[in-house]
């Protein structure tokens, strides 16, 4: 019940903070602000702007990455979930050390055991793959949106608003 209440607060707090910066859909997909930047330093200058006006939804875009990217690699969901579920287990039905016949059988030879078959399938899932084929994929949504993006009328009231 305890572990329960801390994720209901985790959840309220990444709601607080990270998703009260969300913009909504129709000023996110507004095709009528949609534009080729004339120049490089234009560009630049509309990246900046967006990726802070529009962290929320960038977040978002990520985490939605991430999501797809394990549901898609089967191997990575399954060594991740036996890994977890893994530590999970031990923790929970093992926290004392049980005797077979001579032998006995601590925490600490669980988690070996649990090392020694879950870090090679990690391994073969091709975690590192994954990781750049988000900062990749993610790259290229985040700049592309925000270096085609004009930004709005309040961004001219930004800057004044910074000078004051």
């Amino acid at each position: 019940m305890e572990a329960l209440l801390r994720v209901t607060d985790t959840l309220k707090s990444i709601r607080e903070t990270r998703l009260s910066g969300l913009r909504s859909p129709s000023e996110f997909f507004d095709y009528h602000r949609v534009s080729k930047p004339a120049d490089f330093n234009q560009a630049t200058s509309r990246i900046s702007y967006n990726t802070r006006y529009f962290s929320g939804n960038y977040g978002l875009i990520v985490a939605l990455l991430a999501v797809y990217a394990v549901l898609t690699n089967y191997l990575l969901l399954i060594s991740i979930a036996f890994l977890v579920f893994g530590f999970a287990a031990i923790n929970r039905f093992a926290p004392d050390a049980t005797q077979f016949g001579e032998h006995t059988i601590t925490q600490k030879h669980l988690y070996t055991g649990l090392f020694v078959i879950g870090i090679p399938l990690l391994w073969l899932s091709s975690p590192i793959a994954t990781i750049f084929w988000l900062i990749g994929a993610s790259g290229v949504l985040i700049l592309g949106h925000a270096s085609f993006m004009e930004p709005g009328i309040e961004s001219d009231y930004a800057t004044i608003q910074e000078t004051v």
